[in-house]
């Protein structure tokens, strides 16, 4: 990983997709700081397409396409994406004499869900729940699972007792025995039925709603920071931001991927890291990255 003040004049000049994870990459010690909301506010003023990527539940969703300055939210590591679009009705009725604006408009909410996605009471789901929860003393449900539609969230750090790392990998490999998909973020293990992750729906979000060519165009590289081949111009339009394992197919994914500092905690279980860091870990690594990618466009 290079540090991300050594990202090109070229590399930030090319962005038009910022895409970031939530926990411990926006958030500090499980706060959103200032900073790191207003970067995402620095981003959207920019003309900058914003969209978190998160493994945070519906519920979770809903909010924050209402209400923070984002283009669209990918959740539950990619079983849906909720966004914003402009209605043809006016939020109010218009005084007599008076014309409606489009700031009088109001926005509707718009929901997609994969189409390989599984609600979250499949029976293996069920069974995964009770042997983790069973068999790794300290697991719990996570909290928020009462917002969630397709998967499991099963807590080993967001609260006390913090367990370590390797309870995580035996919660995941329990899973991986009953035949369902699982993904250790910095404070979950989620667990899902269906093939999709974060970078299958956040590329199918970014071509459906936005146009973007990335996957399926020939002789699409990956290419190398700094060599900055035309050939690979469009996954060059996507910025990641993220800090834990689960962020791992957007790291391999995307050339201009970054890691808050944090992402060294995982080295030892992630294989491609991004090709960035920061100096700073969690929401100020952040808007360490936000900040030194508008500074040099």
């Amino acid at each position: 990983m290079k540090p991300i003040s050594e990202m090109s004049a070229a590399e930030a000049s090319a962005i038009r997709y910022v895409l970031m994870d939530i926990d411990d990459t926006l958030t500090t010690a499980g706060k959103l700081p200032a900073v790191s909301y207003a970067a995402l506010w620095r981003l959207h003023e920019a003309g900058l397409k914003v969209i978190p990527v998160t493994g945070r539940p519906a519920g979770w969703c809903d909010l924050i396409a209402r209400e923070w300055p984002v283009d669209g939210v990918v959740g539950e590591n990619g079983a849906l994406v909720f966004w914003e679009e402009p209605s043809a009705e006016p939020a109010t009725k218009p005084t007599e004499g008076q014309t409606t604006k489009p700031a009088d408009k109001k926005p509707v909410l718009k929901q997609e869900f994969h189409p390989d996605a599984i609600r979250n009471d499949h029976p293996v789901l069920v069974r995964v729940k009770e042997k983790a929860l069973a068999g790794v003393p300290g697991l719990r449900l996570a909290k928020d699972q009462f917002a969630r539609m397709f998967d499991i969230a099963l807590d080993f750090a967001e609260e006390e007792p913090v367990l370590p790392l390797e309870a995580a990998e035996k919660v995941r490999a329990i899973a991986a025995g009953e035949g369902a998909m699982a993904k250790i973020s910095s404070i979950h293990v989620n667990v899902w039925m269906g093939a999709y992750d974060k970078l299958s729906m956040a590329e199918r979000f970014l071509q459906k709603r936005f146009g973007w060519k990335g996957r399926g165009d020939p002789g699409l590289p990956r290419g190398e920071p700094g060599t900055f081949p035309e050939i690979s111009s469009a996954l060059f339009q996507v910025l990641f931001a993220g800090d834990s394992p689960n962020d791992e197919p957007m790291f391999a994914h995307f050339p201009l991927a970054c890691g808050v500092a944090n992402v060294n905690r995982y080295r030892s279980c992630i294989k491609t890291l991004p090709a960035y860091v920061s100096s700073r870990e969690g929401g100020e690594g952040f808007a360490e990255i936000v900040g030194t990618v508008l500074r040099k466009r």
